[in-house]
């Protein structure tokens, strides 16, 4: 039995969609259905994944899509016995959205995703197979080259539009987590989110969503040396202070987390820009101690409204994700984070 019942364990969808696709090179997406028999075949001393936690586009779902299909792939989760957690609103060029520091039509683009992913987050609702959990939004601008040209002007724009997706959301009951990883202008430091987040200065709606991975980077300062808390070849005893330290700062907003590896490279497949490379939760090249790690971020985790943590496994190779022990481990971890930092 588990030492506690909460957080609740979810495997996210998206790795079978994100940095997939048909262009030379690429892998080809791996299907919803075939995402949850991966996720349900995985099974720790009877201990099985509580839930999944879901990227709103194609070909996993059709974003546009009406309450009848919905209400079908509501449905289909149900029936492996999930939940359905947090869902990553479709807010980037290419998708629904656009860059949320782009000209009044880009933006306009990246508030109608979110007033989509609002929509569907309340028929999942209505069919009782969403009952916690946030919708992930992040800033949809590749790269910090632009956002550079004017830094304090482009986040004060990007402050803008996610005010008014905080509305919105707020209007639905929901409430958005910007992502923390360093490849989206604005957010790709943990000081520069920080300084959005307080821009927008709507915290009981939006929020901040920590990955252990992309946190990881922010520490060495990756896109912006200038926030480096630590430099390669740090000690122990550089890194946990450094680590307390950031996370201090950010813990305060963050609202929904995820589980995560990273061997201090960083990786990017199609369109995505490069970001923290998420490993198996066993790579020897590994840079965490995974449960140790993530203590400092659910410190008070219940009082924030976190009701469950999910793995993010973005961009494993199609061969890792369809081996069996990759998700055994990744559950067995899981199970590890709870037992020590877990609550009632």
């Amino acid at each position: 039995m588990p030492t506690h019942p909460l957080p609740k364990l979810h495997n996210a969808m998206w790795p079978g969609l994100v940095g997939k696709g048909t262009d030379p090179g690429q892998e080809p997406p791996i299907s919803l259905e075939r995402m949850l028999q991966l996720t349900a075949a995985a099974d720790v001393d009877g201990q099985k994944f509580d839930g999944i936690d879901y990227f709103l586009f194609r070909p996993h779902t059709d974003p546009e899509a009406g309450d009848t299909e919905l209400g079908a792939i509501a449905d289909k989760i149900a029936s492996y016995g999930f939940s359905v957690g947090s869902l990553v609103a479709p807010v980037w060029p290419g998708t629904v959205g656009d860059s949320a520091m782009g000209n009044a039509a880009a933006r306009q683009k990246f508030l109608s995703a979110v007033r989509m992913a609002c929509r569907i987050a309340n028929v999942f609702e209505n069919r009782s197979v969403r009952k916690y959990g946030v919708i992930r939004i992040d800033s949809a601008e590749f790269g910090v080259a632009t956002w550079r040209g004017n830094p304090q002007a482009n986040t004060k724009k990007i402050a803008e539009t996610f005010r008014e997706a905080a509305m919105i959301a707020k209007d639905h009951g929901q409430r958005l987590a910007a992502e923390g990883e360093i490849c989206w202008a604005g957010m790709h430091s943990w000081k520069d989110v920080l300084d959005l987040l307080e821009a927008v200065g709507m915290p009981e709606v939006l929020g901040f969503q920590a990955d252990l991975a992309h946190t990881y980077l922010y520490l060495l300062g990756y896109n912006a040396p200038e926030h480096a808390l630590v430099q390669p070849g740090y000690t122990d005893a550089e890194f946990w202070p450094a680590y307390e330290q950031m996370v201090a700062k950010l813990r305060p907003w963050t609202i929904d987390f995820h589980v995560a590896q990273n061997d201090g490279e960083v990786h990017g497949a199609g369109a995505h820009d490069k970001t923290g490379k998420h490993c198996p939760a066993d790579d020897p090249k590994g840079k965490l101690d995974i449960v140790r790690c993530s203590g400092p971020w659910l410190r008070g985790a219940a009082d924030r409204g976190i009701q469950h943590i999910c793995w993010d496994g973005c961009m494993f190779p199609n061969k890792t994700l369809e081996d069996p022990r990759t998700w055994n481990m990744i559950l067995k971890t899981m199970m590890a984070v709870r037992d020590a930092h877990g609550w009632t």
